[in-house]
């Protein structure tokens, strides 16, 4: 199997994807899901709601791209559905925060300044 890939990384058409925006595009698109999962460790009140929803559905959206394009795009579909898994997780987090008395929580265990 290793050597079999490391042929195919020595041919032209290996050379032809990594010289193709099939490749470079999810590279560069990369930013959005490294991005959502730092922004995991943010407090939940800075959260957008609009943002989180509006991300989540794009993701959606180019992960069946991905899927359905041919040649399928793997590392495109990666991306997405490594974003939309943490724009999911940080949608929980905003509900929980604003509609779930996450909120209240949040006050109840700051300690009092004094």
């Amino acid at each position: 199997m290793a050597s079999t890939f490391f042929s195919w990384l020595r041919s032209p058409k290996a050379r032809e994807y990594f010289f193709s925006t099939h490749f470079w595009g999810p590279v560069a698109n990369w930013g959005l899901p490294l991005a959502a999962l730092a922004d995991l460790q943010k407090d939940e009140d800075v959260i957008s709601g609009a943002m989180t929803t509006a991300l989540t559905a794009y993701s959606l959206v180019f992960m069946r791209f991905a899927w359905r394009v041919q040649p399928r795009n793997y590392l495109l579909f990666a991306c997405h559905a490594t974003n939309a898994t943490a724009q999911t997780i940080q949608g929980g987090r905003f509900i929980n925060y604003w509609y779930m008395g996450g909120k209240e929580r949040a006050k109840q265990e700051q300690p009092l300044k004094a």
